[in-house]
This record gives structure tokens, sequence and C-alpha cells, in this order.
């Protein structure tokens, strides 16, 4: 046995994506480490000496929403079809995940922006990053777009991209604020037509 102790007996993978439901539901300051050890099934002894704080092991969650999150969003961009076509899916994605999950409210990374992110430095950066490596997807999407003909280049790639994600953030906000489903599909086709 190495010096360590025993082997973890649980997956660190299935705890991660147990406490993520959990910050999701709740948010960061109503999870207390308690609920946490109950949502994960571990002991308060092996949640401390596997994780050290509930603060890491939401970094670790918030860590792990971003990879499944940002992969699914460019797959999306650098498909070969149609921009608006790449953008119409990723708009209704978006609707799909706000709305599909009873308990859940929205994005997760745009919750704990606004829970944390001026008091907690990472969340603020975790989340610059997954906003950067979406504005650099759509900007290099529109760019294709430009190129092919299939949108004006009146305007700046990096412009559209922008304008685009800021109705993109927006009609995430409101999906959760207003919960109506029809109108967020009404937003997301103006979000579509304000760039084409």
């Amino acid at each position: 046995m190495s010096k360590s102790g025993r082997p973890r007996e649980f997956n660190d993978t299935a705890v991660i994506d147990s406490a993520m439901e959990l910050f999701w539901m709740n948010g960061y300051e109503a999870c207390s480490t308690e609920d946490l050890c109950k949502q994960t099934g571990l002991g308060r002894g092996s949640f401390y000496n596997a994780y050290g704080s509930k603060h890491k092991l939401y970094e670790k969650a918030l860590q792990r929403y971003h990879k499944i999150g940002i992969e699914a969003q460019i797959d999306m961009l650098q498909k070969q079809e149609p921009l608006k076509e790449r953008l119409r899916a990723l708009l209704y994605w978006s609707i799909e995940e706000d709305f599909s999950h009873e308990k859940r409210k929205g994005c997760l990374l745009i919750n704990a922006a606004m829970e944390r992110s001026q008091k907690d430095p990472v969340v603020a950066l975790l989340f610059q990053q997954h906003l950067d490596l979406l504005e650099n997807a759509l900007r290099q999407a529109i760019d294709e777009g430009q190129k092919s003909g299939e949108i004006s280049q009146q305007r700046q790639a990096t412009d559209l991209a922008s304008q685009f994600l800021s109705n993109y953030y927006g009609l995430r906000v409101l999906n959760v604020a207003i919960q109506n489903r029809e109108k967020a599909v009404q937003m997301a086709e103006a979000a579509l037509e304000s760039v084409f």
C-alpha cells in the first residue's frame, strides 16, 4: 500500500457530477458540506480527504461543466453546415438546456458568475475562459460565413460575434428569469436575424 493510504473507493467523476447537480439546483452559498455529503454519498472524512473543501469540489464541478458545455457549443459552430443553421443550432441547444431539466436553473456557469464572480477569482476566471472560447468560435464561424458569401462583410466578424454573444447570454439569463419557452424561441429567432 502506498503512503497515501487506502485507494479511493468511489468514482471521482460520479461524485463531481452529483455535486454539480446540487450546486446547479441551489447555488454555492445554499449548499452545505452536509448537503454535499448526502448528495454524493461520501462521509465527511472521505469528502475532506478527497476534495479538501466545499470550494474545491465546486471548482471541479464548474470545470467539468465548462468542459462538457464548451465542447458541445464549439462542435455545433464548427459543423459543415450553413452559418445560419449553426447559429440556430446553438440557440436552440441553449433553450433545450435551459428548459429540459425541471430542477436545474439555466446555465450553471452563468449562475455561478452572477452569484460569485465579484468575490471569487476562480469563478471569474473560468467564466471568462468559457466566454473567450465561445466568442472565438463564433468569430471564426462568422468569418467563414462572410468568406462564403452567406453573410455581408459590411461589419467586422469580431463585432458580429460580440453582438451575437451578447444576445445569446441575454437569452440564457431571461430563460431563467421568465421561464417562457415560446418567448425564448421568439428571442432566439430575433437574435439570429440581427446578424444576417
